[in-house]
C-alpha cells in the first residue's frame, strides 16, 4: 500500500461524508462535519474507522440531522467511530487528553467551514496555553503505554501504532510541535511515519483485519508485499523505522522538559548561554554542542569527546552538532590517540546516559566513522527469544551493566571495550565467539591498545559464553571443570574480567538469564579457579633514572618543575629531596590549581648525594605553567595555601575498594585502589598516609575511563615494611578518607 493509495482512499472517504451530508439536507451555516484523530490526519487504513464529529452552533436545534446523516454512511458498509457535539460541549470534552489530541487534528469534511476553522483555532490556542501543564500529563500517558507495549525496536511480536517509536507516538510529537515550545516535527519524523504507515496498511492486509501488530510469521509475506529480500530484511526495516521514532520522541521529551524547567531569567534570553566544559565542546540548557570557534576538522578526537561528555552528564548531544562533526570531522588516525581511546571509554562507562548518545550517533551515521563493524550487528534481530533487544541494543546494554561492575575489575578498560565486542561476529554464518575473535582483535588494535590487551579483548570476545556454560552444564566443584576453565584463562585478572563480562552479558539478555541461581554456580566455579591460580603478585612496573637538577642538590628545600607539552596535554615532572609527604604536597598543589591528573608514577632515585623525591604526572593542560605549579607546592608545603574539598560521592555510585595485597612486595605494603576519577583523590590519599606516619616509595596511578586504579608500595619512615596491623589500619582510613 503506498501513500498515493491512502491518500486516495481518504478522499474516496471523505466524498463519502460530503455526499451523506447533502443526501441529510444539513444547513450551509453553524453546523459542520469534521474528521479527527488519525482519519484526520489522512491516515486511513483498510479497516480503519471513519471517525467524525458533527459539530453545531450551541445554538442550532439539529432536529434529525445526525440520524439521517448517520444512516448513509452505515448503509456504505464503512466502520463508523460517530458523535455529535455543541462548539462548549467540544470545548468541555478536550479537558480529556485523549480527546484534546484528537481534536488537534480537526479537518473540514462538509457544512459550514467558517466553524471548522474557529473549531480548530480554538483547540490550538487552548492547547498552546495550557502545554506546560498538559505536556507533563502527556508524558506521563505515553511512558504508560510503553510500559505495557514495549518497543517496537524490540519487541518479538511489535505493535506499530502503540509501541514506542510506533504511529502514536509520532502523533504524540505532532502535539508536542503544537505547543510551540520546541521543535519536535522533522524530515526525518514525517518520513519515517509515512514509511510506517505503509507497513501498517501491509499488515491489516495480510491480516485481514484491524490488526496493527506483527506476528512471526508475518515478516515473510511482509518482505514480499514491501518488496523486500527476506523476513529478516522486513524486521531490520520496520525496526529501524521504530528506533528513528523513539529517538525522535525521546529527544523531543528532554528539549520540552528543559523548557518547561527553565529558569524565569533564561526564558528571555535571545542567545542560549555557553558553558565551556571541555576543549572545543560547551553545553546549552542541557544539550552539548561545540564551543565557538571550535573546527571539527583540526580534531579527530572531537566526535568521541564529545558523546563522553553528553553522556556522562546524562545530557543531549545535540543531533545537529553531531551530524556537522561527522559531516566535517577528520577521520581518527590508526592507531587512535590516547584521548580518543579514553573518550570511547569514559563513554561506554557513562551509565543511564550511553543509550540516547549512542541512539544519536547511530541516527547520523556516526558509529561508523569510528566503528564501521558495527554496521553488520545493526538492527539485527536475536535468534534465541530469551532476548529482550536486537543485537546491538543488547551490545549497549551489555556496556552499561558492565559500567557498574567496573570496581570488580582491574582494568575497567578493557572490560567496556569487550562489553562493546563481545557479539561483533554475529551476523556471520560461524559461530559468533569463533568469528568475533579475529574481528575484536584488529579493532582493539586499531583502538591504540597494547598487542597483549588486544589479546586480552579477543580471548574474552572468544569465550565469554564458557563461564555461564561450564557452571551451568558441568560440575563446579569437579576439577575438571576448573582445569577446563584455566585452559582458556591464563590469570586471575583475565578471570575477573571475564567473571565481569559474564554477569554484564546475561543481565542484558534478560532478568531470567542471571538469576540468583545462576550467579551462584559461576561464583563457586570462580573461587575454585582463583584457588587454582593462587595468589597473583603484582609486578611493579619499571621506572627510568632522570637527571636531578643542580638546584635541588644545592638547596633541600627546593622543588623542580617541568612541564612538556604534547598532543593531548602535558607531562609534569617533579623532582625534590625525598621525604614523607613530598608526593601528597605536590598533589596538593596540582588540586589547588584544579588540574586532573590522568596518570601518575613515583619513585625514589638514590645517588651519592642522596634520596630524590621523584614524580611524572599526565595532565590535560598543555598550557600550565610550571612557576604557578612550584609556587603552589610550597604554599601546601608552609600551610598557607587552602585546598578544594574532595567532592562527596554522588548517591548510588559504586563506593571505593581499597585492598592490601600481601604477597606482591616483600619491602612494601602494596595498596591498590578502585574509585571514581575525581578531582583530588590522589591527594587525599596520600595525605591520608602521609598522618599515618607511612612513605610512598613508588606510586603507579591511572584514569581507566570513569575509575581510577591506583597502586601505591608504601613504607615505614626507613624502608621498612609495615606490619598486617598497619596495612589494615591504612586500608581503613584511605577507605574512610575516600567515603567509603
Amino acid at each position: 500500500m503506498t501513500a498515493h493509495e491512502r491518500t486516495a482512499r481518504t478522499a474516496a472517504a471523505d466524498e463519502l461524508c460530503r455526499e451523506a451530508y447533502a443526501a441529510s439536507a444539513g444547513p450551509a451555516t453553524g453546523v459542520a462535519l469534521v474528521a479527527v484523530g488519525g482519519y484526520g490526519r489522512g491516515e486511513l487504513a483498510p479497516h480503519s474507522d471513519l471517525d467524525v464529529v458533527l459539530v453545531h452552533e450551541d445554538a442550532v436545534d439539529l432536529g434529525e440531522l445526525g440520524s439521517s446523516l448517520w444512516y448513509p454512511l452505515w448503509d456504505s458498509g464503512r466502520r463508523l467511530d460517530h458523535s455529535v457535539r455543541s462548539m462548549g460541549e467540544v470545548v468541555d470534552a478536550a479537558a480529556d487528553l485523549r480527546v484534546a489530541l484528537g481534536l488537534l487534528d480537526v479537518r473540514h469534511l462538509a457544512g459550514d467551514p467558517g466553524l471548522t476553522l474557529r473549531l480548530r483555532t480554538t483547540m490550538l490556542a487552548d492547547w498552546r496555553r495550557q502545554a506546560r501543564t498538559r505536556l507533563p500529563e502527556l508524558k506521563a500517558m505515553t511512558r504508560k503505554r510503553h510500559d505495557v507495549t514495549g518497543e517496537l525496536a524490540h519487541a518479538s511480536v511489535p505493535d506499530v501504532k502503540e509501541a514506542e517509536g510506533g504511529l502514536r507516538d509520532a502523533g504524540v510529537l505532532k502535539a508536542i510541535e503544537a505547543s510551540w515550545l520546541v521543535d519536535a516535527s522533522t524530515p526525518a519524523l514525517e518520513a519515517a511515519r509515512l514509511m510506517l504507515l505503509d507497513v501498517r496498511d501491509e499488515v491489516q492486509q495480510i491480516a485481514g483485519r484491524p490488526s496493527d501488530r506483527i506476528a512471526p510469521e508475518m515478516w515473510g509475506p511482509l518482505a514480499e508485499r514491501l518488496d523486500l529480500p527476506d523476513a529478516e530484511a522486513a524486521q531490520r526495516h520496520v525496526r529501524s523505522l521504530g528506533r528513528r521514532i523513539a529517538h525522535l520522541s525521546r529527544l523531543a521529551w528532554r528539549r520540552t522538559d528543559a523548557v518547561t524547567t527553565l529558569a524565569r531569567g533564561e526564558k528571555g534570553r535571545r542567545t542560549p548561554a555557553l558553558e565551556r566544559i571541555a576543549p572545543g565542546i560547551a553545553l546549552s540548557r542541557g544539550e552539548v554542542v561545540l564551543d565557538a570557534g571550535t573546527k571539527p576538522a583540526e580534531d579527530p578526537t572531537l566526535l568521541l569527546r564529545a558523546a563522553a561528555e553528553a553522556a556522562s552528564r546524562d545530557a543531549v548531544l545535540a543531533p545537529t552538532t553531531a551530524a556537522r562533526l561527522v559531516r566535517e570531522g577528520a577521520p581518527l588516525p590508526v592507531p587512535w590517540p590516547a584521548a580518543a581511546r579514553d573518550a570511547l571509554v569514559r563513554l561506554l562507562a557513562s551509565g543511564p546516559g550511553l543509550l540516547p548518545v549512542w541512539e544519536t550517533l547511530d541516527e547520523i551515521d556516526g558509529i561508523e566513522t569510528f566503528l564501521p563493524e558495527w554496521e553488520q550487528i545493526r538492527l539485527l534481530p536475536h535468534a534465541s527469544a530469551i532476548h529482550r533487544f536486537t543485537v546491538d541494543r543488547h551490545v549497549v546494554e551489555t556496556c552499561a551493566e558492565a559500567g557498574a561492575l567496573i570496581r570488580t575489575v582491574r582494568r575497567p578498560d578493557l572490560l567496556l571495550v569487550a562489553a562493546l565486542l563481545h557479539d561483533i561476529g554475529k551476523g556471520s554464518l560461524h559461530d559468533h565467539s569463533v568469528a568475533g575473535e579475529p574481528v575484536a582483535r584488529k579493532i582493539v588494535a586499531r583502538m591504540g591498545f597494547t598487542d597483549l590487551d588486544a589479546e586480552v579483548v579477543a580471548s574474552l570476545v572468544r569465550w565469554h559464553l564458557l563461564l555461564a556454560d561450564l557452571a551451568t552444564t558441568r560440575d563446579p566443584d569437579d576439577p575438571a571443570t576448573t582445569t577446563e576453565l584455566l585452559s582458556h584463562v591464563p590469570d586471575a585478572a583475565s578471570l575477573d574480567l571475564l567473571r565481569a563480562l559474564t554477569e554484564a552479558d546475561a543481565r542484558a539478555t534478560s532478568a531470567q538469564a542471571w538469576t540468583t541461581w545462576r550467579a551462584s554456580l559461576v561464583d563457586r566455579l570462580v573461587l575454585r579457579a582463583d584457588t587454582a591460580l593462587g595468589a597473583e603478585a603484582s609486578p611493579v612496573p619499571p621506572v627510568e633514572t632522570i637527571p636531578v637538577p643542580d638546584v635541588v642538590r644545592r638547596d633541600p628545600d627546593a622543588v623542580s618543575v617541568t612541564v612538556e607539552p604534547h598532543g593531548i596535554g602535558a607531562t609534569v615532572t617533579v623532582v625534590a629531596a625525598d621525604r614523607v609527604g613530598l608526593l601528597a604536597d605536590v598533589a596538593g598543589g596540582l588540586a589547588a590549581l584544579r588540574v586532573p591528573v590522568h596518570a601518575a608514577r613515583a619513585w625514589a632515585q638514590v645517588d651519592a648525594e642522596g634520596e630524590w623525591g621523584v614524580s611524572s604526572w599526565e595532565v590535560p593542560d598543555a598550557y600550565l605553567d610550571a612557576t604557578k605549579v612550584r609556587d603552589r607546592i610550597r604554599r601546601v608545603v608552609e600551610g598557607s595555601q587552602q585546598l578544594p574539598d574532595l567532592p562527596e560521592r554522588p548517591e548510588g555510585e559504586l563506593p571505593p575498594i581499597v585492598e592490601v595485597r600481601p604477597d606482591a612486595s616483600r619491602a612494601s605494603l602494596v595498596l591498590e585502589i578502585r574509585t571514581s576519577d575525581r578531582p583530588g583523590v590522589v591527594h587525599r590519599v596520600l595525605t591520608t598516609l602521609a598522618r599515618l606516619g607511612l612513605t610512598v616509595a613508588s606510586a603507579h596511578v591511572s584514569t581507566l575511563g570513569p575509575q581510577a586504579v591506583d597502586v601505591f608500595y608504601v613504607q615505614e619512615d626507613g624502608g621498612v615494611r609495615p606490619t598486617e596491623e598497619r596495612a589494615a589500619a591504612a586500608a581503613h582510613a584511605v577507605r574512610t578518607a575516600l567515603g567509603g
